[in-house]
Parts: C-alpha cells; structure tokens; sequence
C-alpha cells in the first residue's frame, strides 16, 4: 500500500491527512512529470473535476496553481463526477485526470484521484513517484535541485473552463441508452453530491419521470443520511410514490445501488448478476465471465455458475477489478458496494450508466426490477469495522491471526471469513458469510472482540 495514496486516491480529513500543500505539490509534481518529453513550448494539458463538498474549492484552487506553476494548463469541469473526468480524459486526449472527492465519506474528508490519460486510475510507479515529490525527495525524480523548476513568462500554465466537457458528457449517457424510457417512473438520490445535476438532466432526456430527493449540496450535506450508504429514503421515496425504481449515487456517482417496486435494495452484487445474464443472453458477455471481489456474497459466485457464466474475484477495490478486466478483455465487473464498470462504455465505476444500463436490462427483459435477480440468493452475511491506529500491525499479530483461524474453523464447509484493511480509512473490516445469520455474527465477534481488546 502506498504511503499516501490508497485504491480510491490520497484521502484523508480536510487539512489535516490532506492539506492545500498537498494538493499545491500533487499539481506541480504532475505539472512537471508530463512536460517531460514535450517540446519547449508545448503545455502538458490536465483536466480537473470536483464534488460539491466545502473543501474541495480549497483543493481545486490549490491543485490549479500547482498545475499552473508548473507550466501545464489546468482544464476545470467543476462539479462534476469521477467517471466524468474519466471519460473526457479519454476522448479529448488530456494527458491526464483529477478528480477532487472523497466518494462516500462524510464532508469532512476530501480526496485527490488521479486518472491516466486512458481514464483508468493512475499506475503505481507515477504514484511512487508522486510521493517521492511530496516527501521532499527530489533525488527520486533524478531532479539535482532543491525543488522542482517553476514556470516563467510564456511557460505558465492556464487556466481554462471547460464546462462544455462535462456536457458533452452528459450526452453521452444519453446515448448509450438502447430505448426509451417514456412514461417510467424513477426515483434519483444524489446524496447531495456530484450528481445533482447530472443524473436528472439525463434520465428526463431520456423520457422519465423523475421524482429526485438529496440533490441540494450545500458543502457540508454530501452523503448525510443520503445516497448509496444511506439507502433507507431512497426506498421509502419508492414505496410513498408507486415508481418502478430507484437509483442511488455517492458523492462523486462513481457508485449506484438500486431500489426495486416493492422497495428491495438491489446491491451490486444483484447488478453483476442482472448485467452478467443480460450481456450472456445477448452473446455479448466476452469469455462468459463476470469480474467481482473477494467481498461479493458466495451467492453471487454459485447463481452466475448456475448459469453458465464464471465469476473470477479480485482484490477489493475497482482498481484492480478494472485491471483484471483490462488484462483478459472481460466486459463486466464490480464490487458489492455498487462500483460496476462496464468496458465497452468505460474504464471505471460509473452510477449513471449503470442505472441506465439496469433500466435497459428491465426493459429488454419486459419484466419488473424484482424479477430480474431471480435465482440469486445472497447467503447471510455480517460486517464490522475496527477503527485502529496500525492496519498492519494488527493483521500481523498473532492473537488476530490464531482468532481468525480459529473463526474460519467454525465455518468450515458452511461459509466463509474474509478479514482485510480498508483501502480508504483506518478501519479493519471483518466479514463472514454462512447459512445463518447467528452463525456470521458468531465469527465475526469472536475477531473482533481480540481486536478491540489489543488495539482499543
């Protein structure tokens, strides 16, 4: 794991794991790093979004002149979401991307994500790099100076709105829909965050009926009680007003989970299953395999091989989901939290496409939302986190180890234990899944009580 930056970017509370300093060095280092190998008077080009949280001005303004110092011109989207700034690095040629967000977490926090110039996550030897700027190590950019060279004259970055980019996004969306959503009735929660705008200007082009709740950021509201982490009023917006479905998003609307007629939370493992079978049917699904990670339910796994398809698992994170998908040509993956990408549209987690592609498989299927899971079923399955000061120290200790040994010994032949750090907070995250509910807790809690007892 890097020292700064983690599998969703460098995250952390606002000013103080991740300072306007930091965000001013990340744009002169990237400055800097993509001037190398161009001509003398040609400017690195770098597009930038943000969410709507308090800080993430703060950030942006700090990244620009970093960018800026640095001799790259600096293309603002504004509020926008990740896969927004994935997208149009991709299709206008940017040499690179940064999303400033801090996706599901409370205001509070902020985030830097950087994204290559194919819109992917940025690769670990410029990530290592990057944290060699940030730690004062110049020697590891083989730069012989006290810091990196400062842009004059002609040389300075600019500055440039670019707000037709995340438009022409927006249409997009639009365009991978393969029909009409006339006359249905779809509820949005945009968690107060990125896509507030967005997501109800692309499901009323499209013919809904959009009833939207949460989509009123004021800096300090994003994700509270709302959107993706917060489902409950999503699912009472559904039942209160008869739609066929819900659709909610995080901050930054690289997550989408749904909500069915009757008001069931369709998760992301339901989605890969639904988006697994669709694409099969349609003999479109590559190698008849659909990518998830260690975290989705055995459930998931058992129902798609019911159905022919094979699910291989990764590493949690869709980072590596997307790097499993890129290295064998799978179409399909994601996680249980609602990150689903889709290759042949994008190259990382995207909630509004997701929710047009599941409204697309309903259609197709001419069936409700709740039908569309049938033959999944999602074992029992119980998840708590530690907050601890040393991830790794706690997942090297003896006493951890023997109690999880101990713990998978219980659910022999019955289920599963997973225990592994959080890639975005100081949380040890410890899981079982089994027959029964009683059963889960019982693992789970015999880990967690040797944790709490050593690291509280």
């Amino acid at each position: 794991m890097s020292k700064y930056f983690g599998t969703d970017g460098f995250r952390g509370e606002a000013n103080v794991d991740l300072t306007s300093m930091h965000a001013y060095s990340i744009g002169r280092f990237l400055g800097w790093y993509y001037k190398q190998g161009k001509r003398s008077d040609e400017h690195p080009r770098i597009v930038v979004g943000k969410d709507p949280r308090r800080s993430s001005y703060m950030l942006e303004y700090a990244v620009m002149a970093g960018l800026s110092a640095s001799g790259a011109d600096a293309y603002l989207l504004h509020v926008t979401t990740t896969p927004s700034v994935s997208y149009i690095t991709r299709v206008d040629d940017f040499d690179c991307g940064v999303m400033i967000s801090a996706s599901h977490n409370p205001f509070y926090d902020n985030g830097i994500k950087l994204l290559n110039y194919k819109g992917e996550k940025m690769d670990e030897k410029t990530i290592e790099l990057c944290e060699a700027y940030l730690d004062g190590d110049l020697k590891a950019l083989g730069v012989d100076a006290p810091d990196l060279p400062a842009a004059t004259g002609e040389d300075v970055g600019r500055i440039v709105d670019y707000v037709s980019g995340r438009n022409r996004y927006i249409g997009y969306l639009i365009s991978t829909a393969s029909r009409s959503f006339r006359d249905l009735r779809i509820g949005l929660d945009c968690a107060n965050g990125s896509s507030w705008m967005i997501a109800r200007a692309v499901f009323e082009a499209l013919g809904a009926r959009v009833t939207v709740i949460n989509a009123q950021p004021d800096g300090i509201n994003i994700n509270r009680d709302a959107g993706s982490t917060h489902i409950d009023g999503l699912r009472h917006l559904v039942r209160e007003r008869h739609l066929d479905m819900g659709f909610a998003f995080d901050g930054d609307a690289d997550r989408c989970l749904a909500v069915d007629e009757n008001g069931d939370v369709v998760t992301g493992d339901h989605i890969l299953y639904i988006l697994g079978r669709m694409y099969h049917e349609r003999g479109t699904l590559p190698a008849d395999t659909v990518v998830a990670t260690v975290m989705s339910n055995i459930g998931l796994v058992r129902a798609l091989e019911r159905e022919g398809l094979k699910c291989v698992q990764t590493s949690v994170g869709d980072k590596y989901v997307w790097e499993c998908m890129a290295a064998n040509g799978y179409g399909v993956g994601g996680e249980e939290s609602g990150h689903i990408i889709i290759s042949k549209y994008a190259t990382t987690g995207d909630g509004i496409l997701t929710a047009i592609k599941l409204t697309d498989a309903m259609l197709r299927a001419g069936k409700p939302m709740s039908a569309l899971s049938e033959g999944l079923v999602i074992y029992p399955q119980t998840l708590k986190n530690v907050r601890v000061k040393d991830k790794a120290a706690v997942l090297s200790d003896p006493d951890v180890k023997a109690a999880a040994q101990a713990a998978e010994e219980m659910l022999a032949g019955d289920g599963r234990l997973l225990l592994r750090p959080s890639g975005t907070e100081p949380l040890i995250r410890v899981m079982a899944e089994a027959s029964t509910d009683e059963l889960c807790r019982k693992a789970v809690d015999s880990v967690v009580a040797v944790i709490e007892k050593k690291y509280h």
